[in-house]
This record gives C-alpha cells, structure tokens and sequence, in this order.
C-alpha cells in the first residue's frame, strides 16, 4: 500500500474531486437538449433524471448513451450518497436524491398503450423505422411493466427504440439505494412517504419476477444471469428488515424466504470443473462464451453482502477474480509490458462492443473488490494472519488504480471504455457510471485504511 503522501494517494484525491463534479451534470442535466432527428425526437430532461452520459453522440462514432438507464442511475445513486456522507463535497446531494425519487416515481404512470393508432410515427425517418417499437411491443410497457423497460427518456417519456426488454435488475438495484439512503440521512415526510412508495414497488417487482429469464446487465443475452440474481437476494434481505420496521412481518418473511432461495441457486452457479462463478443460464440453454465475466465482481460490489458466500469473502468470488485477471492480462495488448502491476479489465472473452476494450467499471470494480475484502478480513479471528492479508489486498487494489492511473488523462476524463490495444479512450465519453465507480472504490479504500491502522 501507498503512503499517505505518495503520487498515487495524490492523485486519488484529485480525480475523487474531479469524478464527484463530473458525475453531478449527469444529475438533473436540465440544460442539455438532445436531438434526435431521425426519430423526430427532440429531449429536455426533467429534474430528477440521470443520463448514462451528458455528452451527446449518435454512433458517430460514440453512441447516445442520453438515457435514463435503470440500473445506471441507481449506481450513481448510491454514489450520490456516499458524497452526502463526506462532509467535504458540497453537491446538494440530498435534493438530487429527493428528485430523482419524484421523477422515478412518476414513470410509473407510463402507459404504451396511448401510442397505438397515434401519428407520431408519421414523421420518423424512413431509414429510422425500422429501429423503432412496434404498437405491441409498446403497449405492454404499461404499470409494473414498465419497471423492466431498462430505460427510459431523460423528459420521462418512454424510449420508443427496438431495445433487449425486459431487464430485471434496475428496480433491485434502485430498492437498495434506497435503503441505504434511509440510514444515512434524514426524510422529510414527503420524501419519506414518496421513498416508501418506489421502494414498496421495487420490491414487490423483484419478489414476483426473480425467476423470470430477462437480459442480462449489458443488454445482450436473455436468461437468468448471476448479477441480476445477486442483486434482488440483496435488496429482498434489506427489504425485508424494512418492512419489519413497517410492521410488516408477513412480507418481511416472504423477502428473507425468496432470498435465501436465490442463494441457493446461485450456489449453481459456481463452475467447479473452470473455478469460477458462471455469469448466466441462456433462455436457450445453449452453451455461452460469456460464463466468465466482471459482472459476477461487480455484484458482489454492489449487493454489498457479508455472508460466507457470494461476497467479498467467499474464496470462489476471488477465484472467479483471479480467472479473470488472467484473461484479460492474456488478451488485452495494453497489459504486455505493462508498467503497473495490475492488468486493465474488461467485461468477458471476445468482447467486440467498440474496442471490445479496458472498462473503468470494470478496473475500479476489481480495485474495490480487493479494498472491501481486505476490510472484511479485519473482522476475522485469526490475528496472527489478518495484518498481512489486509495488506496484501490493499497492495492489489492499488495496483490497479495505478492502472486506471495510467490510462486516465490528466484532465480527469473516463468514457466507458479504454481501447485494448492503444489505450485511448473509446465509446461513451464522460460516463457517469465511470465516476461513481470510482467514487465507491476510494470510499471502499479510505474505509480499510481506517481500519487497518
């Protein structure tokens, strides 16, 4: 581990300040106007949307990533509230959350079915129909559907694109941000009474559609995929101590019951043969070369558990770490000759979305996992092994921030990805998902520090 006052540390707290600033004009990007002319869209984002990236593209060649993502936007969330916490960054945090929960709530009044038999589409482009939603397919997007349209416009209106639907973890994802808001700070009652509204509807959808086949997190394949999986056992388990303190024993027992159920078929999930945590089960139940893949690391992250298995301390969690290492240190030509001792990471094997390159999610993802379980093993018993087994994890993760060192620019800049071969940036650019990631794996570090001194 780094001292105090090394380069390193340094530049820690110089990019944790400049990620906070970019990853706030993503929230409430009221001053941004999209255009979309082939889809004779025009948008305006409402207070309280997030937007996967402020910068706008069109595949030309970054892609509009100018969305309000489910899933993304409940990430940054819980970024959100960790700057709420820190007393030194003054964002305003809790009136965006208070936001961001009016304008989530709202999208449940969307309803596909008041676009069948409209003009609307008479204006498109010719070129652009046949990227556009059938009336079929937009009239099902209509009550608790519309939890699984995995995104929707920034203006609250529903994304009329041909996109893979349903998506299952974005009302979990949201559900755990949520609560994790509860303990930190203090509602108002109308907050209060509009966050128990979407958390009670975040739930409910979780506990009925669990075991249902969706696409996974990066929106490519259909089926029952791990991190989907993982994150609804997390936000039932902390839904369940909520609705105890609701009163509500009945549905309390029910979450804790469909929890502890989707642990047991994530047990499955673990590849004895390869020694890795599969990321999915295909709908087809075809072979997939996908098995491998960081968004097993990531939900662990995100599910934030501290139980025995499917956490930071489940020894198969940092197997599956440890495969991916290799694969990426094998594949990626950035991590030839490297200078830092850690490799830059991607999503799976054969990944060819743009440089089919490095994520910063997926780096800072590995970085945290490393901090988090150094600061789980300060609880272990053993204090003959504790002080170098956290050290040798709070070393690995550094090694990989010096790896997102490397190949962040010194403006402070991180897009989604970083190409495998040159190391350029590459895809969405300014991608809010980016700066929450790092946010959360400094939090994670300063946390083991604290404790391992």
């Amino acid at each position: 581990m780094n001292g105090a006052g090394s380069d390193l540390d340094r530049w820690i707290e110089r990019q944790y300040r400049h990620s906070a600033a970019a990853m706030m004009r993503s929230i409430s990007a009221v001053g941004i106007v999209k255009h979309r002319p082939g889809f004779a869209q025009t948008m305006r984002p409402r207070t309280g949307s997030i937007v996967a990236s402020p910068v706008l593209g069109a595949y030309d060649p970054e892609p509009d990533y100018f969305f309000h993502w489910y899933r993304d936007s409940a990430v940054v969330v819980d970024a959100l509230r960790l700057l709420f916490e820190d007393a030194s960054i003054d964002c305003n945090a809790l009136a965006h959350f208070t936001d961001f929960v009016h304008f989530s709530l709202s999208l449940q009044r969307l309803d596909g079915r008041a676009s069948r038999g409209s003009s609307w589409r008479e204006p498109i482009a010719a070129d652009f129909r046949q990227y556009i939603r059938t009336d079929e397919d937009l009239s099902a997007a209509h009550g608790a559907a519309v939890a699984a349209e995995t995104r929707v416009n920034p203006d609250g209106t529903l994304d009329i694109s041909k996109w893979p639907r349903p998506q299952n973890d974005g009302p979990s994802m949201r559900a755990i941000a949520l609560l994790r808001w509860r303990r930190s700070a203090r509602f108002d009652a109308g907050l209060s009474q509009a966050a128990d509204a979407l958390l009670r509807a975040d739930l409910h959808f979780t506990r009925r559609h669990w075991r249902e086949a969706c696409f996974d997190i990066w929106e490519e394949d259909k089926g029952l995929h791990y991190y989907t999986l993982r994150v609804a056992a997390a936000a039932l388990d902390l839904g369940a101590d909520w609705f105890d303190q609701q009163g509500e024993g009945v549905e309390a027992l029910a979450c804790r019951a469909d929890a502890a159920e989707i642990l047991r078929v994530l047990d499955d999930y673990w590849r004895q043969d390869l020694q890795f945590y599969r990321s999915r089960v295909l709908e087809s139940h075809a072979p997939s070369t996908k098995e491998l893949d960081i968004s097993v690391i990531l939900a662990a992250l995100h599910a934030a558990g501290s139980g025995e298995t499917h956490s930071v301390r489940d020894p198969r969690m940092h197997a599956t770490l440890a495969k991916l290492e290799a694969l990426f240190d094998a594949e990626y030509a950035i991590n030839r000759h490297r200078a830092a001792r850690a490799p830059a990471m991607g999503r799976y094997a054969g990944d060819v979305y743009y440089s089919g390159g490095a994520y910063y999610f997926s780096t800072l993802a590995a970085a945290e996992f490393c901090f988090r379980a150094a600061l789980a093993s300060s609880a272990e018993k053993s204090t003959a092994v504790r002080p170098a087994q956290m050290r040798s994890l709070l070393e690995r993760g550094d090694a990989f921030l010096e790896t997102v060192r490397v190949f962040t620019p010194h403006g402070g800049e991180m897009s989604e990805q970083f190409d495998q071969q040159t190391g350029v940036q590459r895809s969405a650019q300014q991608l809010a998902w980016s700066y929450a990631a790092f946010i959360s794996c400094v939090e994670a570090r300063r946390q083991a520090i604290r404790t391992g001194q």
